[in-house]
């Protein structure tokens, strides 16, 4: 079911990052709804911080702690911010951000990733496909799964959308009925660090246009894991800002120049 919390901080992207931390998410596991601007004051007079609601799926009988009920938002809300470039570096020399550094990881072997491999094993038999599945713990909790085989096409699908639908998958069927959520990270042939090479590259070329076009440009439907891949690669970008519209499945990133060195920009 569909959960709801509000934070506050300094900035938007301070509450943010204090919700996440709190709840034990990953930035592209929530969706984010600004309900209060930042305010300075004047010299330090009358200022308020930020707050926004971030909302995401949990079992029915997961503790809902630093939790406030609320209707579910209309549209997602994200703010983000492309700091004042230092100096000006020619386009030649330029060095491309780095895609999402995967996080370390140690073996495990316990009830969750016993639960993990027994659903896994019997939906990849149902499906007729024959691989290896091995689970491993992350710093941060989360379960990272890899399958390894031959021709795991079919477990990929189209851009990742049948390796999407079989991660939710286990992921629901693993947390039924625990109280602390088990988070699920689903790869397959290294298919996850391919794809973020391959939108970072996108996303830098496509930012490039918009600065010679000077305009915005708007990308193809993408899940919330690759809209976050590509506000990673570009939240350094000078004089682009990257913002997401629309409603899921459809929802699109859009690229935007701005003149200026630094900016905000909000999801509609």
């Amino acid at each position: 079911m569909t959960k709801f919390a509000e934070f506050t901080g300094k900035t938007e992207a301070a509450a943010i990052e204090a919700g996440l931390e709190a709840l034990g998410l990953d930035r592209d596991e929530v969706s984010v709804e600004v309900l209060e601007r930042a305010k300075a004051g004047f010299l330090g007079i009358g200022a308020t911080p930020a707050k926004v609601r971030l909302s995401y799926e949990g079992p029915d009988d997961e503790p809902a702690a630093a939790e406030e009920p609320a209707p579910a938002p209309k549209a997602e809300k994200k703010t983000v911010y492309t700091p004042p470039k230092a100096e000006e570096t020619p386009k030649a020399e330029k060095e491309p951000k780095p895609v999402l550094e995967p996080e370390p990881t140690h073996p495990v072997d316990d009830e969750a990733s016993r639960a993990i491999t027994a659903f896994l094993e019997g939906l990849l038999k149902h499906m007729d496909i024959e691989c290896a599945v091995s689970v491993e713990l992350s710093e941060r909790g989360a379960y990272e799964v890899k399958l390894e085989g031959e021709a795991l096409g079919r477990v990929i699908g189209r851009r990742g959308d049948t390796l999407d639908a079989i991660q939710q998958l286990t992921g629901y069927a693993v947390n039924r009925g625990r109280r602390e959520r088990v988070r699920v990270h689903l790869d397959a042939e290294g298919y996850r660090a391919r794809r973020e090479e391959a939108l970072a590259a996108m996303a830098r070329r496509t930012a490039e246009r918009a600065i010679r076009m000077r305009r915005s440009i708007t990308l193809e439907p993408m899940n919330a894991y690759e809209r976050h891949v590509v506000h990673t690669a570009l939240q350094d970008y000078p004089h682009i800002t990257t913002h997401s519209v629309g409603a899921e499945p459809n929802r699109r990133t859009v690229i935007s120049y701005d003149e200026a060195e630094g900016t905000w920009a909000e999801e509609e």
